[in-house]
């Protein structure tokens, strides 16, 4: 009897004790931040669904059900109370342009430009304002998107005549959506230097009418002559002029990015100069998102001789990754700049345009395999990515002994059917962008044929089905740095006029979800840190006010970022947030 009160006594005091020491748990480490009583789709297999979560300092503490986290609940802890909202891992943009999503909000927006005449309205009225000799820039046209085709047109674009008569004292540069082409006035050509007599440089062209006029439009490399033209304007400024620009752009971009939902970027190519100033801002703690760049403009000797010292994993508190390298192979589909097996079916006199010779290229993965960098080559024609995946075969055999190299193809818009399994063979990445496929879609037949682009264009669950890891993106400022448009385009394929493009190639919604978010930080290798909402990885949420995993396809569109959760804080919160916080 003495031994059996003994042994009651003593399960008594060590509940007591489990409850003390729990309390005390609690009360020693509660969560700066929690949410609760919503659904949260984590992309993480143990656990694929969850009501709440806990986060202490910048990462995840826990997942679960809502008893199970409202342990972590203390008096200091913040609370979102979801309300039934859908909170996801923070989007990946798995390709874009930073600090040039910055400048697109500095210069005259065309995308939601009806036809030519608009623009040359635009210009007239920057014009008026523009202080003497200054540069007026634009980004956003399209041609193949205006209402009607303009007079005496070239290639769908006129020539520079009613830009110039309205805007002769300012140069005027205005580059294409995709940034494959620009359209220059008469000032700006002249301050380029390309009059009848200047020849198409090595990969661009120089479009000229039926007397050998330059038109103003400059396809691919031919951009690098009035380029060249606007370093030389810039550089009469300070630097710290310079600095405090870029500085603006990356500010800019970050507000956006953030307010769609962006947790992290992957910069499609930055030079050194520019790597140097987001380091700068990473280690001052000033860095909006997570950036993953990669190196561009750079000549392979300067790459070969500095790679090493701008290796850069995790600084800045997981703000800023440098490990890969980008290459451009070829130009854009819509500017006739995308290499192809055979000639377009619009211009049958050409295939494309070589951008970087295959010899370049080759090198450049060379010293990166000597410096442990990933490749990512920009390539939108069959013939590119076949290129692309030649070069890289042929890497790969030479060097057996390197595992786990990850390299990409940005685009991989137009593929020919027998290229599609060589990805998942060759253990190439797909960085793709569904967006592409809806808003190219109604004029890829046009540049393709019916056959071509059936077989091959942007598709996307051909890939998915021949096991190849496909990611997703925007190309911002090329389209809009919005997941949820590019999310919706991936599952629906469907196009402005309510038509599907090619339908049989949408991916699932998981499947979707996932490739902005795991498939993103496995194509940046960091999935052991973010992609999914597990406890140990970074506190990047995102809160939406539309479950986009189950409501019809057209009303994926109408969701809104209520709150973006950055390194476990809250970033950006929607004025039309309902959602209670405490």
């Amino acid at each position: 009897m003495k031994n059996k009160l003994i042994a009651e006594n003593l399960i008594v005091a060590g509940a007591l004790l489990i409850v003390i020491f729990a309390g005390c748990a609690k009360e020693k480490s509660p969560a700066d931040l929690v949410l609760k009583n919503g659904k949260i789709v984590t992309v993480d297999q143990a656990m694929p669904e969850a009501e709440a979560l806990a986060v202490v300092g910048n990462k995840i503490a826990a997942v679960g059900k809502n008893t199970e986290i409202e342990a972590y609940v203390g008096a200091s802890t913040k609370v979102i109370d979801l309300a039934g909202k859908l909170a996801i891992p923070g989007f990946i943009e798995g390709h874009g342009h930073f600090t040039s999503l910055g400048r697109a909000r500095k210069v005259l927006d065309l995308t939601k430009a009806k036809n030519w005449d608009e623009i040359v309205s635009m210009v007239a009225e920057a014009a008026k304002q523009a202080k003497p000799d200054a540069w007026i820039f634009g980004r956003g046209w399209h041609q193949e998107k205006w209402d009607k085709t303009p007079q005496n047109s070239v290639d769908g674009v006129p020539a520079h005549n009613e830009l110039s008569q309205v805007s002769p004292n300012h140069p005027v540069y205005l580059t294409h959506a995709s940034g494959h082409a620009s359209f220059a006035n008469a000032k700006a050509l002249q301050s380029a230097g390309i009059n009848e007599s200047t020849p198409d440089p090595s990969g661009g062209t120089i479009v000229r009418d039926k007397l050998g006029r330059p038109t103003g439009l400059l396809r691919e490399n031919a951009q690098d002559l009035v380029e060249a033209a606007i370093a030389a304007y810039q550089a009469q400024r300070s630097p710290q002029e310079n600095e405090d620009e870029q500085i603006e752009y990356v500010q800019l971009a970050g507000q956006e990015s953030l307010s769609k939902g962006v947790t992290t970027f992957h910069d499609a190519g930055s030079s050194f100069k520019t790597i140097d100033l987001f380091k700068k801002l990473a280690d001052e703690g000033k860095l909006p998102v997570r950036l993953y760049v990669m190196v561009r403009h750079e000549s392979n000797d300067a790459m070969d001789e500095k790679l090493p010292a701008y290796r850069l994993i995790d600084h800045g508190n997981s703000f800023l990754t440098v490990r890969s390298i980008k290459r451009q192979i070829d130009g854009a589909l819509g500017a006739h700049g995308a290499w192809l097996l055979e000639p377009y079916q619009d211009m049958s006199n050409s295939t494309g345009l070589v951008l970087e010779p295959v010899a370049d290229i080759t090198w450049t993965c060379e010293i990166a395999v000597k410096h442990g960098f990933q490749v990512n080559t920009h390539a939108i024609g069959d013939r590119a990515n076949r290129e692309v995946l030649d070069i890289y075969q042929k890497i790969f055999q030479a060097n057996p002994d390197k595992k786990d190299l990850r390299w990409r193809i940005e685009h991989a818009q137009h593929l020919h059917p027998d290229d599609v399994p060589r990805f998942a063979d060759l253990g190439v990445i797909a960085s793709m962008q569904g967006i592409h496929a809806t808003s190219d879609g109604p004029w890829v037949p046009k540049r393709l044929g019916e056959k071509r682009s059936a077989e091959g264009a942007y598709v996307w669950r051909k890939l998915w089905d021949a096991n190849a890891l496909v990611a997703n993106g925007t190309d911002a400022p090329v389209e809009d740095v919005s997941p949820i448009a590019s999310f919706y385009a991936t599952v629906s394929r469907r196009l402005a006029d309510g038509s599907a493009f090619y339908a049989e190639q949408k991916l699932t919604r998981q499947e979707a979800l996932k490739s902005y978010t795991l498939n993103n930080a496995y194509a940046a290798f960091e999935e052991n840190i973010k992609g999914s909402l597990a406890p140990g990885k970074l506190a990047d949420i995102v809160v939406l006010s539309t479950d986009i995993m189950t409501v019809p396809d057209e009303e994926i569109l109408s969701a809104e970022v209520l709150y973006t959760i950055l390194d476990g804080k809250i970033v950006y919160q929607s004025s039309k947030s309902q959602i209670a916080l405490r």
